[in-house]
């Protein structure tokens, strides 16, 4: 959580962009990268990042806080506009696009093994359902505690466990 969240969201419901902005600059690698794992390809996933933003801002008078980040509340309008964006098209992840928004350039210093691993995750990845995706990005990825994805994706923090649970049982089979 950003140091000091709440009074820059608080400063924000009050139309202060430049509050805004800070939490924007503090979320959108983490967004970003949610989203690009999730849609598979840099300029949908910029898309789509730029329009939970919008959105968020369009709407963030709404937003209260409930004892959880205002990450989770983004990454909960992020399942949303990937959700209206697609309609229950299949995703599909490119391996290659699945880095950093900044890194354009190979991976430095990786042997060819961990890139075969690497890429064996992604797919195994692939395979799973979007909730247990979600989950497992948002557990491992981008560190978020189970509370906060329990927010974020609207179950108990029970549910998230489980999910998270049975999701790293089948990806392990996957990678077996």
């Amino acid at each position: 959580m950003l140091e000091g969240e709440q009074k820059l969201v608080e400063r924000a419901k009050e139309g202060e962009s430049s509050a805004f902005g800070l939490l924007y600059d503090y979320y959108l690698p983490k967004i970003y990268r949610f989203v690009l794992i999730k849609v598979g390809q840099r300029e949908e996933a910029e898309d789509i990042t730029h329009l939970t933003f919008l959105k968020a801002w369009e709407s963030i008078d709404r937003y209260s806080y409930r004892g959880y980040s205002f990450g989770s509340w983004l990454y909960q309008i992020a399942r949303n506009t990937i959700v209206d964006h697609y309609r229950g098209a299949q995703i599909q992840i490119s391996l290659e696009d699945a880095d950093e928004p900044e890194s354009g350039e190979p991976r430095p210093g990786q042997q060819l093994d961990a890139a075969i691993e690497y890429d064996k995750v992604m797919l195994a990845l692939g395979k799973l359902g979007a909730l247990e995706q979600d989950v497992i990005i948002m557990r491992f990825v981008d560190d978020l505690p189970v509370r906060d994805v329990a927010e974020a994706i609207g179950k108990s923090e029970g549910a998230v466990k489980l999910i998270q649970h049975r999701a790293m049982k089948r990806l392990k089979e996957s990678l077996l």
